[in-house]
C-alpha cells in the first residue's frame, strides 16, 4: 500500500522554494514552483549532486554541479527524455505537504 509522507507545513514552502524529505530509503525533493507542487529523487545520477540546490525555471530544475536539467513533473532529463529519476505525487492536505511514496521503490 502506498502511504503519504509529511514533508512540512504549507507555509513553510513558499513559491520559489524547495525542501527535502528522507524517506528512509532516499532523499526526495519537494519544490513550490509558480504554485505548483512537484516531488522528485533529490540527486543527479550524473554525479550525485543534490537537485534541492539547483536553480528552478520553466518547470525544470538545473543541477547545480553540472548543469543538466529535470522536468520537475515528471523527473525526466530535459536533453534524454528517456532518462528519469523518481517522480511522487504530492499534495496539500489540511495545510500540510504530503509526498506518496509508492509501494515499490522507483528506478
Amino acid at each position: 500500500m502506498n502511504k503519504w509522507l509529511t514533508v512540512c507545513p504549507t507555509k513553510d514552502l513558499p513559491d520559489g522554494s524547495c525542501k527535502t524529505v528522507d524517506s528512509g530509503m532516499k532523499v526526495i525533493a519537494v519544490f513550490n514552483s509558480g504554485g505548483e507542487l512537484h516531488a522528485i529523487d533529490d540527486f543527479c545520477p550524473h554525479m550525485g549532486a543534490a537537485l534541492s540546490g539547483g536553480h528552478v525555471e520553466d518547470g525544470m530544475v538545473t543541477c547545480p554541479w553540472h548543469a543538466w536539467r529535470f522536468r520537475l513533473c515528471d523527473g525526466a532529463w530535459a536533453d534524454n527524455p528517456k532518462i528519469r529519476i523518481g517522480s511522487y505525487a504530492v499534495r496539500e492536505n489540511h495545510g500540510i505537504i504530503e509526498v506518496n511514496l509508492p509501494d515499490s521503490p522507483s528506478p
